[in-house]
């Protein structure tokens, strides 16, 4: 079997050198770090997690959870690629990743009782159907080490998307294609994601000298196509009815354009549509969904990168905000119009 000793002596370096590159920490050099695994690979190494656990007194387990407030589970593209960048993370530095039993009512165990049970090194937190919730408060105040993902607590780094400047983004965008009618149908009140976009959607139509009519702004839900078909409906309903429409998501907005095209309308010749996440389908759609894409796989790396810090370096470790960058994806459901015939 080959050992880590092996393989220091094949690159020339030490022991420690290896373990360090082996386990991607930040205090040697890439170049370094690249050579040794590639030697590793090479030879055939494979950790020995048993031998590496009792040394260290790591289970190098880490507990996710995810409860899906649509009922999409890892159908929804965008939780979907922020847990496939978690798992390559997370592997990449030789952990595992187990889910966390979310039906505690049926099994007896809190999540925190499930996390102990199961011995993870740490918790990343990716989606909550409600997150103030007890069991939920007490696993994020334990002294088991979490990391978050578009949720903010005090007591972990959280790994947050640019929300207020993708929102800003957009409306920007919609606005220099000339509409002065801009609808807005949120997501469901309550998650700090909708709290982001809907504070950055009000404050951006402001600064552009905008002024929204209450009944433009409506509530909906993320992925529900069916509460975004029927505000559509309210919305086109309307003496004065918006030029364009930005939704929660690209899933929800499919529910909106239906009731578009039942009603005869072509988009973007009679209403533009903006939609957010940049999913696959918002560019396989014709027209070609003008939307924010969220870089899913950067947001789950990075959440598992900063949780491992955690584990491994808990007295350097430090409670951050992490924001990771969107990018407007433009698109052709955002129609060029005249100013002037708002």
């Amino acid at each position: 079997m080959v050992s880590m000793k092996m393989i220091a002596e094949w690159c020339n370096v030490s022991v420690a050198t290896v373990s360090k590159a082996l386990s991607d920490r930040g205090d040697i050099g890439e170049e370094t770090k690249n050579r040794i695994r590639q030697a590793a690979k090479e030879l055939g190494y494979v950790p020995n997690v048993a031998a590496r656990a009792l040394k260290t007194n790591h289970s190098y387990n880490i507990g996710v959870l995810f409860e899906e407030q649509a009922g999409s589970g890892l159908t929804h593209e965008y939780f979907s690629g922020v847990l496939n960048g978690l798992k390559l993370q997370i592997e990449e530095q030789h952990y595992d990743l187990t889910f966390i039993n979310t039906s505690f009512e049926k099994s007896g165990m809190s999540y925190l009782d499930h996390a102990r049970y199961r011995n993870f090194d740490g918790v990343a937190v990716i989606c909550c159907d409600d997150y103030e919730a007890p069991q939920v408060q007490e696993l994020l105040r334990s002294s088991i080490p979490a990391v978050t993902v578009d949720y903010i607590h005090q007591n972990c780094t959280a790994v947050l998307s640019n929300n207020i400047k993708g929102m800003e983004d957009l409306v920007r965008y919609i606005y220099s294609r000339g509409h002065r009618r801009i609808a807005y149908i949120s997501g469901q009140p309550g998650s700090y994601v909708t709290k982001d976009r809907l504070a950055s959607f009000y404050r951006t139509v402001e600064g552009l000298g905008l002024e929204i009519p209450e009944a433009y702004v409506r509530e909906g839900r993320y992925m529900d196509t069916v509460k975004a078909a029927e505000e559509t409906e309210a919305l086109l309903g309307l003496k004065e009815p918006p030029t364009c429409i930005i939704y929660p998501d690209d899933m929800a907005l499919i529910g909106g354009r239906n009731v578009i095209t039942e009603r005869g309308m072509m988009i973007p010749e009679d209403i533009s549509v903006a939609g957010y996440d940049g999913i696959r389908m918002s560019q396989l759609l014709y027209p070609k969904l003008t939307t924010i894409r969220q870089d899913t796989e950067r947001i789950g790396r990075e959440a598992g990168r900063r949780l491992i810090q955690a584990i491994e370096t808990p007295k350097t470790a430090l409670v951050e905000r992490v924001v990771i960058e969107g990018e407007l994806l433009a698109g052709q459901s955002v129609g060029m119009i005249s100013p002037e015939t708002n």
